[in-house]
């Protein structure tokens, strides 16, 4: 008796933990103060099992990545930035910008950086089969092929940080790292574009060994606070890696 209740209560177990991973769907991560690295939340664990970054090594190293859908101006001054500083970084760039500034991504490209898959649609993948899953990041890659005459790089995010561990198995499957990111704050709504001081002292107080840090280019203020930051981060040591070390 004692036998049959005790397998029953591990069947229960496992089921609610299997349970749990297919219905994580919102990526997040706690700030800490005087520059520690912060650490995910233990509910993200088999992230590690599949491939998946949000932080890189314990070094005075960053990891600029920024989500990419338009263009509206502020990507070009972010890569004229860039260029100034010799900082390379990873851009995860949707079809739409693909198709209409193919010159930009092109000019991302032969800068040096990272163009990675952020899918075709920006869909949420929780909610996707595995069959629509592989045509997202497929067709993007087909997409980029065929207007550029490049290979998208292996380096995928999911829309809003929206995925469990299904998500994670389709995209190892499919031969990509999934990168999610140690820093990021609100800066994507351009009608309500944050204070440049303020973005500023955010991001650098939040600054941290091995950071992943998201922004979003068509952010006015991003453009217009990145070439202090990087001086900055330059006078603190920091030097800008590429997510090709994470591998």
């Amino acid at each position: 008796m004692k036998r049959s209740k005790f397998i029953t209560t591990l069947i229960l177990l496992l089921t609610l933990s299997i349970n749990a991973r297919a219905e994580v769907c919102g990526y997040y991560i706690m700030r800490k103060k005087n520059h520690e690295r912060p650490v995910t939340d233990p509910c993200f664990s088999f992230m590690k099992d599949h491939k998946a970054y949000y932080i890189g090594p314990d070094e005075k190293v960053i990891y600029l990545t920024f989500d990419a859908g338009y263009e509206n101006g502020n990507i070009e001054r972010i890569a004229d930035t860039l260029k100034k500083h010799g900082a390379k970084a990873a851009f995860f760039v949707l079809d739409n910008i693909i198709r209409r500034n193919t010159d930009l991504i092109v000019r991302l490209a032969e800068d040096g950086h990272l163009i990675c898959n952020h899918t075709s649609r920006h869909k949420d993948c929780t909610k996707l089969s595995k069959e629509e899953f592989e045509n997202e990041l497929n067709s993007l890659e087909c997409v980029y092929k065929e207007l550029t005459g490049k290979t998208l790089c292996r380096f995928f995010r999911p829309p809003e940080g929206r995925f469990n561990e299904k998500t994670l198995s389709y995209a190892e499957e499919l031969g990509y790292k999934t990168v999610f990111w140690s820093f990021a704050y609100a800066d994507w709504d351009n009608g309500k574009q944050p204070d440049r001081g303020y973005a500023k002292k955010l991001i650098l107080d939040n600054t941290h060994n091995g950071e992943i840090i998201l922004l979003h280019p068509t952010s006015k203020t991003n453009a217009d606070i990145l070439d202090g930051l990087l001086c900055e981060w330059e006078k603190m040591g920091y030097r800008f890696g590429s997510l090709e070390e994470l591998a």
